[in-house]
């Protein structure tokens, strides 16, 4: 197993928890430390208090130390007897008071857990196929592709403030277990002739208003791979809409350039990323063809399965609802450490599976697993479900309830069931999928499941067909039609991906017409949710936080810069001078036109304009604008005049002018936090930090 010892940073929890003593001593306001708080992965429950801590596993991987610790935090902090396995392979515990975040950020730690940027404006983590290093089908383990991606990317300035989250999958062959189809970029290796490389796709993603990604890269080597998803991130971290949050993912950039104008603004990106990055490391793999066996599909395998390695074997645990409790945690680990196993993999449909175990070794796994209440996946319990009204301040239904009440009957179909619209449970790729809605009916609001069919996001399958929405009352009713309507009507050998192609829409919409429709005497007997005592209502608890929360403009303007300066240093070492010069150009830009735009200022693009508005709405700082101005003279040299001692020079005293512009943004705003995003002082090779106890001005 990889050990990412990178990922935990205890400096970064202390300053987490001197924001917390902030807040709560009220030195700090709550949309400021609400953007702390996300940005450690610690997330606002429905109930006031407490929290959901959400701890990144990237590709799903753990070992019996890190279940222990987790176990630890669950009995010692959190006011409830369960974790919650994700879709996007973390691990997540709920109802954690606020007051004990840190404590539990620090235990983690000491298992190399992070929580590190598992929420926000960031990239989340980062989910692979679940069988990748031990697939018979894989080209290539590509843990060892996203071990690195993470790496490069985690606390990188690039994606600290970027207009919305980012989700990345990683697949090791191109069946594309990992479902890039659905993702914000999607990682596929392929075997291309002689070649070995990656497919990359761009653009996809669910929730509000579905998109399939684009491919933006047929085929890349390995030693690209790091290049172009950087140039996409750059892409997205520039165009993207930071203002209307709704329209902010990328796959609205797809919408708004046209596939055609969005790959041609990528390559734009990907030649000035080739250019700073070029001298960069880059993960390295062992390749090969692969064979012509079982595809495993997303998540956990269905039934016991072979490993490329002979004479061992992936055993699957199913975890019913993704649910674990602290004694089958620490079960969990025990049986692993007995069997001397090294690792524990989660997966997109909240299973478990333990790889690399020998064939004499499966029998008594099954018997002790069955000790604890876990056992191999049944068919028909192919059922996800998200927390809904359980947890989630945007859940509107309680989906959590009605999964259980749900199956996939004898063709093993995939059940996804989402509180809400974003579909955390990823209803538009599971054969059946539902999201609840609130829909009102005779005057009264009633809850509803919109329903989609036929979801695959995996290769050569597409996002499912839109269905009716059927009260909540009445969905286990429209399950129960839509599965024996396929038994009954499917040819043989017809997967329900095909069938529901060749049945239609219409079909769908017909065959549950009498379940959507509501007539005014039937309204009691839909009023109400599942486990729900009093009629439906949607609380209104001041929205969620998937989103984020608005960002201070003057931050990003920061951390653009700090992303324009690693550029700048790369060329300069490449002795690439005059595209040094302009990413130069670029932070002096960006900072001056944060800082005018800090005090009700206006932007421009030249340096010049910009410092003589920068002169206007800071009188009181006439060097700010009179360097900017030089600035502005200094770069504008014809390139055969640059030389490195010249550019040491200019970099100096722009370094040490960011410097001073941040000072007086901290002085200005003494919550404002630049951590990772400044230039080291020349003096004291230390960056300039947040305020530690101040006031609110």
């Amino acid at each position: 197993m990889s050990q990412l010892n990178y990922l935990a940073n205890e400096e970064e929890i202390t300053s987490y928890d001197q924001a917390l003593q902030d807040y709560q001593a009220l030195r700090m306001d709550v949309d400021r430390f609400t953007a702390s708080r996300l940005q450690m992965g610690i997330y606002g429950q429905r109930q006031e208090g407490v929290n959901m801590v959400r701890i990144k596993l990237p590709g799903g991987r753990l070992d019996a130390r890190q279940l222990n610790v987790i176990a630890d935090m669950l009995e010692k902090y959190a006011r409830h007897d369960v974790v919650h396995i994700t879709t996007r392979q973390d691990i997540q515990m709920h109802y954690v008071p606020l007051e004990d975040t840190p404590a539990v950020l620090r235990h983690l730690a000491t298992a190399g857990l992070t929580t590190r940027e598992a929420c926000g404006n960031t990239i989340r983590n980062v989910t692979a196929c679940p069988l990748s290093g031990v697939c018979p089908r894989q080209h290539v383990d590509v843990t060892t592709h996203l071990d690195g991606a993470v790496q490069h990317f985690l606390r990188n300035p690039l994606t600290q403030q970027m207009p919305r989250k980012f989700k990345i999958s990683f697949s090791a062959c191109e069946s594309d277990c990992a479902q890039g189809m659905m993702h914000d970029m999607g990682i596929v290796a392929v075997h291309d002739g002689g070649r070995f490389g990656f497919k990359v796709l761009a653009g996809g993603g669910l929730g509000h208003k579905p998109h399939e990604a684009i491919v933006v890269e047929e085929f890349i080597e390995e030693k690209d791979l790091l290049l172009v998803m950087e140039a996409i991130i750059s892409l997205h971290n520039r165009y993207s809409d930071r203002v209307k949050r709704a329209k902010s993912r990328i796959k609205f950039l797809v919408d708004k350039f046209g596939a055609e104008g969005f790959i041609e603004k990528y390559r734009e990106e990907l030649v000035r990323t080739k250019a700073a990055l070029a001298t960069q490391d880059y993960p390295q793999g062992e390749w090969n063809a692969g064979l012509d066996s079982e595809v495993p599909g997303m998540g956990a395998p269905r039934h016991v399965f072979p490993q490329k390695q002979r004479g061992y074997f992936v055993f699957p645990i199913s975890v019913p609802m993704g649910n674990l409790n602290v004694t089958q945690l620490r079960s969990l680990a025990r049986l692993a450490e007995t069997h001397e196993l090294q690792e524990i993999r989660v997966t997109q449909d909240q299973n478990m599976f333990l790889p690399n175990v020998p064939e004499a070794k499966i029998e008594p796994l099954r018997a002790a697993l069955a000790a604890l209440g876990l056992e191999e996946p049944k068919v028909g319990d192919d059922v996800v479900a998200c927390p809904g009204t359980s947890t989630c301040r945007l859940g509107i239904t309680s989906s959590t309830i009605v999964a259980p009440k749900l199956n996939g009957g004898q063709h093993d179909l995939k059940v996804r069931v989402s509180g809400c619209h974003n579909g955390c449970a990823q209803p538009e790729a599971g054969d059946i999928g539902i999201y609840g809605e609130g829909k009102r009916m005779h005057g009264k609001l009633v809850p509803h499941y919109q329903t989609y069919f036929g979801g695959n996001a995996m290769a050569g399958g597409a996002l499912a067909i839109k269905g009716p929405s059927i009260p909540a009352a009445r969905i286990e009713a429209a399950v129960e039609r839509v599965k024996s309507a396929h038994a009954a009507n499917s040819e043989t050998g017809e997967t329900f991906f095909s069938w529901t192609r060749r049945m239609g829409k219409e079909y769908f919409t017909g065959l549950l017409a009498d379940l959507k429709d509501v007539k005014p005497e039937q309204l009691e007997s839909v009023l109400r949710d599942h486990g729900k005592d009093g009629d439906f209502k949607v609380l209104q608890l001041g929205g969620g936080e998937c989103a984020g929360v608005s960002q201070v403009k003057i931050g990003s303007s920061f951390f653009e810069a700090a992303h324009e300066r690693n550029y700048r240093d790369a060329l300069k070492f490449q002795r690439k001078f005059e595209d040094s010069v302009k990413c130069a150009e670029e932070i002096a830009r960006l900072i001056g036109q944060g800082v005018s735009e800090l005090l009700g200022g206006q932007k421009f693009d030249g340096l010049a304009e910009q410092a003589d508005e920068l002169r206007r709405v800071l009188p009181t700082k006439p060097r700010l604008s009179r360097q900017l101005v030089k600035f502005a003279e200094d770069f504008a040299r014809p390139a055969e005049e640059l030389n490195d001692s010249q550019l040491t020079e200019w970099f100096s005293e722009l370094d040490a002018w960011t410097m001073e512009a941040a000072e007086f943004c901290l002085g200005f705003d003494r919550q404002l936090d630049l951590a990772g995003a400044l230039p080291l002082v020349a003096s004291a090779r230390q960056p300039v930090q947040r305020p530690q106890s101040s006031v609110i001005v």
